[in-house]
């Protein structure tokens, strides 16, 4: 029986432990925090997913492949991954728009052109430019990620996984006997390691030859002042917005009104440490999305109910790394999701233990190559 060690137990790796306990490995997985927690970057109640992927089409075979993955989650926990339509807005030569027409036309997606007024008609909390338009598709839609890391815990511990919380990871090394993994209680050792580190990449894969920069980003939560159930599930779409200085995303208000809308700025944040991170967030912080909201979706700031801090780890490119370690080939590697990662943790988790086990996987990861830097 190989013996894997999982470096990090948030949304990538809880779902490699997952997925390599059922596949019959022996699991030992090391995180420094709590299930769940919200020292990173794989909480805030809700991310986007969506098949109209406007960052490279390259992205939309491992999309179409997640969602089965999804789905098999939702089995197990309703709710975790909902449908409730998406909206990419911006001027035809926004990122946001064209590069979502790009990927659904290579890949045959169906959407929907609209340009502002059909905008306004079909979605009237939004407020766009007459010179904007948007890309809408019906496949896009949010998944809870603390709910997610939960069940992948369950699934792991359930298939016989050591999993250890509140344990800090110090070091770790491979050679061709096997791997070891120092940590605050003591030295772990296996056949195999995964290290998903989330916002810790750059200090435990420093030898990676991959810049990574931690920036702290904002989400925020606003309870609309009129109309609020126009903002519910069903009628009020996921939404991207690019406009030049802001990309603004959104939600419809989740579990009754008084939870609130949640709002962000993407990539928006200043470099940090994650170690020393401020998590509160300032008056005048609020206001800045709030003037920006009051000009897209003139209804939403109504209220400002609560804002928390999370991380973002990118990547030059913006494009994450996955695959072995170029130095260690019993070595996985997963970080620098840039922002955009979460809704491909349940194919991450299998990739990672196809790497694990075999070496290699089928799926499509060449655009994550990690020596890609060098």
């Amino acid at each position: 029986m190989t013996k894997a060690v999982v470096l990090g137990l948030g949304g990538m790796g809880s779902a490699a432990a997952a997925h390599l306990a059922r596949r019959g490995a022996d699991v030992v997985g090391v995180e420094q925090f709590t299930p769940a927690h919200d020292r990173g970057s794989s909480h805030g109640d809700t991310r986007i997913i969506r098949q109209a992927y406007f960052e490279d089409p390259a992205y939309v075979p491992l999309l179409l492949h997640v969602y089965d993955l999804w789905a098999d989650l939702e089995r197990d926990d309703p709710g975790i991954f909902r449908l409730t339509g998406g909206l990419m807005v911006g001027r035809p030569d926004a990122e946001v728009v064209a590069g979502s027409l790009a990927s659904v036309r290579e890949h045959g997606l169906p959407h929907e052109l609209l340009d502002a007024g059909e905008i306004r008609t079909r979605f009237p909390n939004l407020a766009p430019d007459d010179d904007e338009v948007g890309l809408y598709e019906t496949r896009s839609g949010y998944v809870r990620p603390e709910r997610t890391i939960h069940e992948h815990v369950r699934r792991a511990v359930a298939a016989g996984a050591d999993l250890r919380f509140e344990e800090r990871v110090l070091a770790w090394e491979a050679d061709d006997s096997g791997v070891r993994v120092t940590t605050t209680r003591g030295t772990v050792e296996g056949d195999r390691l995964v290290v998903a580190p989330g916002a810790w990449a750059p200090q435990l894969l420093a030898d990676l030859g991959v810049p990574m920069s931690v920036t702290r980003e904002l989400v925020f939560w606003f309870e609309p002042s009129a109309d609020p159930a126009s903002y519910e599930p069903g009628r009020q779409p996921i939404f991207i917005w690019e406009r030049p200085g802001a990309s603004l995303y959104g939600f419809p208000c989740l579990d009754g009104v008084g939870r609130g809308a949640k709002i962000g700025l993407h990539r928006h944040g200043l470099p940090t440490d994650p170690d020393a991170l401020d998590r509160e967030v300032a008056a005048h912080e609020v206001e800045e999305v709030t003037a920006v909201l009051r000009e897209l979706v003139p209804t939403l700031p109504g209220r400002f109910l609560r804002a928390v801090a999370c991380l973002y780890t990118t990547t030059p490119d913006q494009d994450f790394v996955i695959g072995p370690h170029p130095e260690h080939p019993n070595v996985a590697v997963a970080c620098g999701f840039s922002g955009h990662g979460f809704k491909f943790v349940p194919v991450v988790g299998e990739v990672l233990a196809d790497l694990a086990l075999e070496g290699a996987t089928g799926h499509p990861i060449g655009l994550f190559d990690p020596t890609r830097f060098r």
